[in-house]
C-alpha cells in the first residue's frame, strides 16, 4: 500500500489560501510538490521524480487541473516522472536552459546510480531569471540560483501572490537549500562558488518569514537558516 503523503494541507479558516501536497518520491526521496489553489483548481506540479501514479492519484482525489509542471533542476531523481504527467494531464514541461545538457545526458546519471534512464519529454518553455508562472489566482516568480547545478532555479511566492494574499511568502527551493544544509556541488557542473553566491546575493534577500520548502527533506524558512544554518552563518 503507498504511504501517505508527507505533508497535506488543504484550506481551511486558518489557512484558507493554498492546497500544499509534499509527497516524497523515488530512491532518493525528491519531494515532489502540488500547489493548488483552491477556487480554480488550479495547480502546479514541482518536481515530479517519480511515483507518478501516486502523483496523478493525489490531483484527483482533490480535482486539481495541471498547468504547469517545473523542474527546479534537471537531475534524474527530480525529472524522472516527467514525461509521463506531461503525457496524463498535457501541461507544458518548464525548467532552465542552463539544465538541458544535464537534462540530455540522463544515461550517464542513470548509470551512476545503476537504475535504468527514465524516458525524456520535450521541454516546452525555458525557464529564466525574473520570468513569472501563473496558475489559478497565484503568480510566482522565478529566481535563478546556480551551483547545485547550472540551471537550478526557485520559485518565489511573495505575500501577494497574483490575487491570493498569503500569510507568509513561500519559496520553492529545489536543491538549494535544505533545513541546515545546502545542495550538493560535486555532481555535474556544480560550483560551490556560484552556489554561495546565489544563497547569499539572492535567497537571503529574502523576508526572514519566508517559508522554504526544499527538494528533500523538511519545510524550514529564510530567518531560521540565516541564524542556524552552518553554512550561512558568517
Amino acid at each position: 500500500m503507498n504511504a501517505a503523503p508527507d505533508a497535506l494541507r488543504l484550506p481551511d479558516a486558518a489557512n484558507p489560501e493554498m492546497i500544499y501536497i509534499k509527497l516524497p518520491v523515488g530512491m532518493l526521496q525528491c519531494n515532489c510538490l502540488i500547489i493548488g489553489d483552491p477556487k480554480s483548481r488550479e495547480a502546479i506540479v514541482i518536481d515530479p521524480g517519480d511515483e507518478v501514479e501516486r502523483i496523478l492519484g493525489l490531483l484527483g482525489r482533490y480535482k486539481l487541473t495541471v498547468k504547469v509542471i517545473v523542474s527546479t533542476h534537471a537531475h534524474i531523481d527530480h525529472v524522472g516522472g516527467l514525461a509521463k504527467l506531461h503525457q496524463y494531464t498535457g501541461a507544458p514541461v518548464m525548467m532552465h536552459n542552463d539544465d538541458l545538457p544535464l537534462y540530455h545526458g540522463m544515461e550517464v546519471q542513470a548509470e551512476f546510480l545503476g537504475i535504468e534512464a527514465p524516458e525524456l519529454v520535450d521541454v516546452d518553455h525555458l525557464l529564466k531569471e525574473g520570468d513569472a508562472l501563473s496558475w489559478g489566482g497565484f503568480q510566482a516568480n522565478v529566481i535563478h540560483t546556480p551551483g547545485h547545478s547550472p540551471g537550478s532555479v526557485c520559485l518565489y511566492l511573495p505575500k501577494d501572490s497574483g490575487q491570493i494574499k498569503l500569510t507568509h511568502p513561500q519559496l520553492f527551493a529545489g536543491d538549494t537549500l535544505f533545513a541546515g544544509s545546502i545542495g550538493r556541488t560535486d555532481l555535474w557542473g556544480g560550483s560551490l562558488d556560484q552556489i554561495m553566491d546565489s544563497l547569499k546575493s539572492k535567497l537571503l534577500q529574502l523576508p526572514d518569514d519566508t517559508v522554504v520548502h526544499p527538494g528533500h527533506g523538511p519545510t524550514t524558512s529564510i530567518g531560521r537558516e540565516r541564524h542556524s544554518n552552518p553554512f550561512l552563518l558568517p
